[in-house]
Protein backbone atom coordinates (compact mmCIF):
# COMPACT_ATOMS: atom_id res chain seq x y z
CA UNK A 1 0.00 0.00 0.00
CA UNK A 2 1.26 3.42 -0.85
CA UNK A 3 1.93 5.25 2.38
CA UNK A 4 2.46 8.82 1.32
CA UNK A 5 0.35 10.97 -0.91
CA UNK A 6 2.37 13.13 -3.24
CA UNK A 7 1.06 16.46 -4.38
CA UNK A 8 3.00 18.68 -6.73
CA UNK A 9 1.26 22.06 -6.96
CA UNK A 10 1.50 24.37 -9.90
CA UNK A 11 2.52 27.58 -8.25
CA UNK A 12 1.83 30.79 -10.05
CA UNK A 13 1.19 34.45 -9.44
CA UNK A 14 -2.40 35.42 -10.13
CA UNK A 15 -1.29 38.79 -11.49
CA UNK A 16 1.76 39.83 -13.48
CA UNK A 17 3.62 41.30 -10.54
CA UNK A 18 3.99 39.72 -7.07
CA UNK A 19 7.71 39.25 -7.59
CA UNK A 20 10.50 39.62 -5.09
CA UNK A 21 11.06 43.25 -4.17
CA UNK A 22 7.59 44.41 -5.23
CA UNK A 23 5.46 43.71 -2.17
CA UNK A 24 2.82 46.26 -3.06
CA UNK A 25 1.80 44.45 -6.21
CA UNK A 26 -1.38 42.42 -5.68
CA UNK A 27 -2.31 39.02 -7.07
CA UNK A 28 -5.93 38.02 -7.48
CA UNK A 29 -7.04 34.76 -5.87
CA UNK A 30 -10.71 34.27 -6.63
CA UNK A 31 -12.45 37.48 -5.56
CA UNK A 32 -9.71 38.40 -3.07
CA UNK A 33 -6.63 40.51 -3.75
CA UNK A 34 -3.48 39.30 -2.00
CA UNK A 35 0.21 40.18 -2.44
CA UNK A 36 1.21 36.54 -2.02
CA UNK A 37 1.84 33.81 -4.56
CA UNK A 38 -0.82 31.08 -4.54
CA UNK A 39 -1.21 27.71 -6.22
CA UNK A 40 -4.14 26.67 -8.40
CA UNK A 41 -6.24 25.94 -5.31
CA UNK A 42 -5.64 29.40 -3.86
CA UNK A 43 -3.26 28.11 -1.19
CA UNK A 44 -0.38 30.36 -0.12
CA UNK A 45 2.65 28.46 1.19
CA UNK A 46 5.03 30.05 3.67
CA UNK A 47 8.11 28.72 1.88
CA UNK A 48 6.92 30.21 -1.42
CA UNK A 49 6.15 33.56 0.19
CA UNK A 50 9.59 33.67 1.82
CA UNK A 51 11.25 32.78 -1.48
CA UNK A 52 9.39 35.70 -3.09
CA UNK A 53 10.87 38.13 -0.57
CA UNK A 54 8.14 38.26 2.05
CA UNK A 55 8.77 37.58 5.73
CA UNK A 56 6.99 35.75 8.51
CA UNK A 57 6.02 39.17 9.89
CA UNK A 58 4.29 39.94 6.57
CA UNK A 59 2.27 36.76 6.88
CA UNK A 60 1.42 37.40 10.54
CA UNK A 61 0.30 40.96 9.78
CA UNK A 62 -1.87 39.74 6.90
CA UNK A 63 -3.48 37.23 9.28
CA UNK A 64 -4.11 39.91 11.92
CA UNK A 65 -5.66 42.21 9.32
CA UNK A 66 -7.99 39.41 8.29
CA UNK A 67 -6.59 39.23 4.76
CA UNK A 68 -5.50 35.59 4.96
CA UNK A 69 -6.28 32.64 7.22
CA UNK A 70 -4.18 29.66 8.22
CA UNK A 71 -5.30 26.39 6.60
CA UNK A 72 -2.42 24.27 7.86
CA UNK A 73 1.06 24.50 9.28
CA UNK A 74 2.94 26.72 6.85
CA UNK A 75 -0.10 27.21 4.61
CA UNK A 76 -2.61 30.04 4.24
CA UNK A 77 -5.51 31.08 2.02
CA UNK A 78 -7.29 34.36 1.31
CA UNK A 79 -9.90 35.14 3.96
CA UNK A 80 -13.16 34.60 2.14
CA UNK A 81 -16.41 32.85 2.95
CA UNK A 82 -16.08 29.08 2.60
CA UNK A 83 -18.20 26.13 3.58
CA UNK A 84 -16.62 23.89 6.25
CA UNK A 85 -15.93 21.16 3.70
CA UNK A 86 -14.28 23.63 1.30
CA UNK A 87 -12.06 24.90 4.12
CA UNK A 88 -11.15 21.34 5.13
CA UNK A 89 -10.35 20.48 1.52
CA UNK A 90 -7.71 23.21 1.51
CA UNK A 91 -6.24 21.79 4.72
CA UNK A 92 -6.00 18.33 3.17
CA UNK A 93 -4.34 19.58 -0.01
CA UNK A 94 -1.92 21.80 1.91
CA UNK A 95 -0.97 18.96 4.26
CA UNK A 96 -0.34 16.64 1.33
CA UNK A 97 1.80 19.26 -0.41
CA UNK A 98 3.87 19.79 2.73
CA UNK A 99 4.50 16.05 3.08
CA UNK A 100 2.71 15.54 6.39
CA UNK A 101 0.18 12.95 5.17
CA UNK A 102 1.76 9.56 5.91
CA UNK A 103 -0.92 7.28 4.53
CA UNK A 104 -4.16 7.51 2.59
CA UNK A 105 -6.62 10.34 3.25
CA UNK A 106 -9.86 8.67 4.40
CA UNK A 107 -13.16 9.11 6.27
CA UNK A 108 -14.45 12.71 6.58
CA UNK A 109 -11.34 14.15 4.93
CA UNK A 110 -11.77 11.93 1.88
CA UNK A 111 -15.46 12.89 1.82
CA UNK A 112 -14.46 16.55 1.66
CA UNK A 113 -12.15 15.79 -1.25
CA UNK A 114 -14.91 13.89 -3.08
CA UNK A 115 -17.44 16.63 -2.19
CA UNK A 116 -19.52 13.89 -0.60
CA UNK A 117 -22.28 15.31 1.64
CA UNK A 118 -22.60 13.96 5.18
CA UNK A 119 -24.98 14.40 8.09
CA UNK A 120 -23.43 16.70 10.70
CA UNK A 121 -19.83 16.32 9.52
CA UNK A 122 -16.97 17.10 11.88
CA UNK A 123 -13.91 18.56 10.17
CA UNK A 124 -11.91 19.20 13.34
CA UNK A 125 -9.32 16.57 12.40
CA UNK A 126 -7.63 15.44 9.21
CA UNK A 127 -8.28 11.71 8.79
CA UNK A 128 -5.57 9.40 7.46
CA UNK A 129 -5.34 5.60 7.38
CA UNK A 130 -1.98 3.86 7.71
CA UNK A 131 -0.90 0.24 7.85
CA UNK A 132 1.61 1.04 10.59
CA UNK A 133 0.09 -0.04 13.91
CA UNK A 134 2.61 2.09 15.79
CA UNK A 135 1.31 5.34 14.35
CA UNK A 136 -2.42 5.18 15.04
CA UNK A 137 -4.16 7.64 17.34
CA UNK A 138 -5.54 11.15 17.63
CA UNK A 139 -4.22 14.62 18.19
CA UNK A 140 -6.09 17.91 18.20
CA UNK A 141 -5.81 18.14 14.42
CA UNK A 142 -5.15 14.61 13.17
CA UNK A 143 -6.89 11.22 13.43
CA UNK A 144 -4.69 8.40 12.17
CA UNK A 145 -6.62 5.17 11.67
CA UNK A 146 -4.81 1.85 11.50
CA UNK A 147 -5.97 -0.39 8.69
CA UNK A 148 -5.49 -1.54 5.14
CA UNK A 149 -6.68 0.48 2.17
CA UNK A 150 -6.10 -1.64 -0.92
CA UNK A 151 -4.70 0.07 -4.03
CA UNK A 152 -8.01 -0.69 -5.75
CA UNK A 153 -9.73 1.36 -3.03
CA UNK A 154 -7.69 4.51 -3.64
CA UNK A 155 -7.97 7.31 -6.18
CA UNK A 156 -6.18 10.55 -6.92
CA UNK A 157 -8.21 13.68 -6.26
CA UNK A 158 -6.49 16.98 -6.99
CA UNK A 159 -3.13 15.27 -6.63
CA UNK A 160 -3.94 13.75 -3.22
CA UNK A 161 -4.17 10.00 -2.59
CA UNK A 162 -7.60 9.41 -1.04
CA UNK A 163 -9.88 6.46 -0.44
CA UNK A 164 -12.30 5.76 -3.28
CA UNK A 165 -15.84 7.10 -3.17
CA UNK A 166 -17.17 3.66 -2.20
CA UNK A 167 -14.55 3.04 0.50
CA UNK A 168 -15.06 6.54 1.89
CA UNK A 169 -18.83 6.08 2.15
CA UNK A 170 -18.44 2.67 3.80
CA UNK A 171 -15.90 3.97 6.34
CA UNK A 172 -18.21 6.82 7.34
CA UNK A 173 -21.31 4.59 7.38
CA UNK A 174 -19.59 2.28 9.87
CA UNK A 175 -18.32 5.05 12.14
CA UNK A 176 -20.89 7.87 11.96
CA UNK A 177 -21.81 9.19 15.42
CA UNK A 178 -25.28 9.80 13.95
CA UNK A 179 -25.80 6.04 13.75
CA UNK A 180 -28.22 4.67 11.16
CA UNK A 181 -29.21 8.15 9.99
CA UNK A 182 -25.60 9.15 9.38
CA UNK A 183 -24.93 5.90 7.54
CA UNK A 184 -28.02 6.29 5.36
CA UNK A 185 -27.19 9.92 4.54
CA UNK A 186 -23.65 9.23 3.34
CA UNK A 187 -24.65 6.12 1.37
CA UNK A 188 -27.54 7.98 -0.29
CA UNK A 189 -25.12 10.75 -1.23
CA UNK A 190 -22.51 8.32 -2.53
CA UNK A 191 -25.04 6.61 -4.79
CA UNK A 192 -26.14 10.04 -6.03
CA UNK A 193 -22.51 10.75 -6.97
CA UNK A 194 -22.27 7.48 -8.88
CA UNK A 195 -20.88 5.01 -6.33
CA UNK A 196 -21.27 1.31 -7.14
CA UNK A 197 -23.68 -0.38 -4.73
CA UNK A 198 -22.22 -3.82 -5.45
CA UNK A 199 -18.72 -2.63 -4.58
CA UNK A 200 -19.93 -1.20 -1.27
CA UNK A 201 -21.88 -4.36 -0.49
CA UNK A 202 -18.73 -6.41 -1.07
CA UNK A 203 -16.72 -4.12 1.23
CA UNK A 204 -19.31 -4.65 3.96
CA UNK A 205 -18.87 -8.42 3.97
CA UNK A 206 -15.86 -8.02 6.25
CA UNK A 207 -16.36 -7.94 10.01
CA UNK A 208 -15.67 -4.53 11.52
CA UNK A 209 -17.18 -2.22 14.09
CA UNK A 210 -20.39 -0.59 12.84
CA UNK A 211 -20.82 -2.93 9.89
CA UNK A 212 -24.34 -3.88 10.97
CA UNK A 213 -25.73 -0.36 10.76
CA UNK A 214 -23.90 0.19 7.47
CA UNK A 215 -25.35 -2.97 5.91
CA UNK A 216 -28.85 -2.03 7.02
CA UNK A 217 -28.44 1.49 5.69
CA UNK A 218 -27.14 0.25 2.33
CA UNK A 219 -30.26 -1.91 1.96
CA UNK A 220 -32.36 1.28 2.16
CA UNK A 221 -29.99 3.68 0.40
CA UNK A 222 -31.07 5.37 -2.82
CA UNK A 223 -29.69 7.96 -5.21
CA UNK A 224 -33.11 9.66 -5.20
CA UNK A 225 -32.51 11.30 -1.81
CA UNK A 226 -31.27 14.81 -2.53
CA UNK A 227 -29.80 15.97 0.79
CA UNK A 228 -28.61 14.69 4.17
CA UNK A 229 -31.71 16.29 5.72
CA UNK A 230 -34.00 14.25 3.49
CA UNK A 231 -32.03 11.12 4.37
CA UNK A 232 -32.43 11.86 8.09
CA UNK A 233 -36.20 12.25 7.64
CA UNK A 234 -36.33 8.89 5.90
CA UNK A 235 -34.16 7.27 8.57
CA UNK A 236 -36.60 8.33 11.29
CA UNK A 237 -39.50 6.97 9.23
CA UNK A 238 -37.73 3.65 8.64
CA UNK A 239 -36.71 3.24 12.28
CA UNK A 240 -40.31 3.86 13.37
CA UNK A 241 -41.46 0.95 11.20
CA UNK A 242 -43.68 3.16 9.03
CA UNK A 243 -44.33 2.59 5.31
CA UNK A 244 -41.36 3.74 3.26
CA UNK A 245 -42.33 6.71 1.10
CA UNK A 246 -41.90 7.12 -2.61
CA UNK A 247 -39.23 9.72 -3.45
CA UNK A 248 -39.22 12.55 -6.01
CA UNK A 249 -42.66 11.74 -7.47
CA UNK A 250 -44.04 14.23 -9.99
CA UNK A 251 -47.59 15.54 -9.56
CA UNK A 252 -49.53 16.99 -12.47
CA UNK A 253 -52.92 18.62 -12.99
CA UNK A 254 -54.86 19.71 -16.06
CA UNK A 255 -52.39 22.56 -16.57
CA UNK A 256 -49.36 20.29 -16.47
CA UNK A 257 -46.51 19.89 -13.99
CA UNK A 258 -47.32 20.90 -10.40
CA UNK A 259 -44.54 19.63 -8.17
CA UNK A 260 -41.90 17.02 -7.50
CA UNK A 261 -42.20 16.00 -3.88
CA UNK A 262 -39.48 14.92 -1.48
CA UNK A 263 -41.69 12.10 -0.15
CA UNK A 264 -45.19 10.82 -0.79
CA UNK A 265 -47.49 8.03 0.30
CA UNK A 266 -50.06 6.74 -2.22
CA UNK A 267 -50.25 10.14 -3.90
CA UNK A 268 -52.35 11.42 -0.98
CA UNK A 269 -49.76 12.55 1.57
CA UNK A 270 -46.65 14.55 0.69
CA UNK A 271 -43.74 15.20 3.03
CA UNK A 272 -41.32 18.06 2.38
CA UNK A 273 -38.04 18.78 4.15
CA UNK A 274 -37.36 22.51 4.40
CA UNK A 275 -33.62 22.83 4.83
CA UNK A 276 -32.30 26.34 5.34
CA UNK A 277 -30.76 26.39 1.86
CA UNK A 278 -33.71 24.81 0.07
CA UNK A 279 -35.34 28.01 -1.13
CA UNK A 280 -32.00 29.52 -2.10
CA UNK A 281 -31.22 26.45 -4.17
CA UNK A 282 -34.26 26.96 -6.39
CA UNK A 283 -34.08 30.73 -6.77
CA UNK A 284 -34.63 31.98 -10.29
CA UNK A 285 -32.61 34.87 -11.76
CA UNK A 286 -33.54 38.14 -10.09
CA UNK A 287 -35.46 36.48 -7.24
CA UNK A 288 -34.91 36.62 -3.51
CA UNK A 289 -35.93 34.08 -0.87
CA UNK A 290 -39.36 35.70 -0.46
CA UNK A 291 -40.17 35.08 -4.13
CA UNK A 292 -39.25 31.42 -3.75
CA UNK A 293 -41.42 31.07 -0.63
CA UNK A 294 -44.41 32.61 -2.43
CA UNK A 295 -43.92 30.27 -5.38
CA UNK A 296 -43.69 27.31 -2.98
CA UNK A 297 -46.98 28.38 -1.35
CA UNK A 298 -48.71 28.45 -4.74
CA UNK A 299 -47.30 25.03 -5.53
CA UNK A 300 -48.68 23.68 -2.26
CA UNK A 301 -52.10 25.20 -2.98
CA UNK A 302 -52.20 23.38 -6.32
CA UNK A 303 -51.31 20.10 -4.60
CA UNK A 304 -54.13 20.57 -2.10
CA UNK A 305 -56.57 21.15 -4.95
CA UNK A 306 -55.52 17.70 -6.18
CA UNK A 307 -56.54 16.31 -2.79
CA UNK A 308 -52.97 15.95 -1.54
CA UNK A 309 -52.08 16.80 2.07
CA UNK A 310 -48.67 18.44 2.50
CA UNK A 311 -46.68 18.26 5.73
CA UNK A 312 -43.31 19.93 6.27
CA UNK A 313 -40.32 19.31 8.49
CA UNK A 314 -37.34 21.43 9.43
CA UNK A 315 -33.99 20.70 11.07
CA UNK A 316 -35.64 21.45 14.41
CA UNK A 317 -38.17 18.63 13.82
CA UNK A 318 -35.33 16.26 13.01
CA UNK A 319 -33.45 17.24 16.16
CA UNK A 320 -36.59 16.66 18.24
CA UNK A 321 -37.25 13.35 16.52
CA UNK A 322 -40.86 14.26 15.65
CA UNK A 323 -40.89 13.42 11.93
CA UNK A 324 -42.21 9.87 12.33
CA UNK A 325 -44.96 10.97 14.72
CA UNK A 326 -46.30 13.50 12.22
CA UNK A 327 -46.24 10.92 9.44
CA UNK A 328 -48.07 8.38 11.58
CA UNK A 329 -50.69 10.98 12.54
CA UNK A 330 -51.49 11.90 8.93
CA UNK A 331 -51.37 8.34 7.60
CA UNK A 332 -53.97 7.48 10.23
CA UNK A 333 -56.14 10.52 9.42
CA UNK A 334 -56.07 9.69 5.72
CA UNK A 335 -56.81 6.03 6.50
CA UNK A 336 -53.59 4.87 4.89
CA UNK A 337 -51.66 1.82 6.06
CA UNK A 338 -49.33 2.61 8.98
CA UNK A 339 -47.88 -0.90 9.41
Amino acid sequence: MQTRSVYQPRLHVRAAFGCKGNRRALARVGAVMTPFIADDHGIIYRKTALAAGFTDDDLRRACRRGEIVRVGRGAFAPAEKRTPDDAHRLTVIASAMLGTVAGVVTHQSAAAMHRLPMLKPNFQRLHVTTGDANHGGRTATRHTHVGVVAPSETVDVDGVLVSSLERTAVDIACTSPMGFAGALAVLDAALRLGADRKVMRKMLRATRRGVGQARRALAHATADAESPGESWCRAQIIEAGLPIPRLQHEFRDQDGFVARSDFDWSGLLVGEFDGKVKYQKYLRPGEDATDAVVREKKREDRLRRLGVMVIRWTWADLERGTVAASVRQWLTRLQLDVA
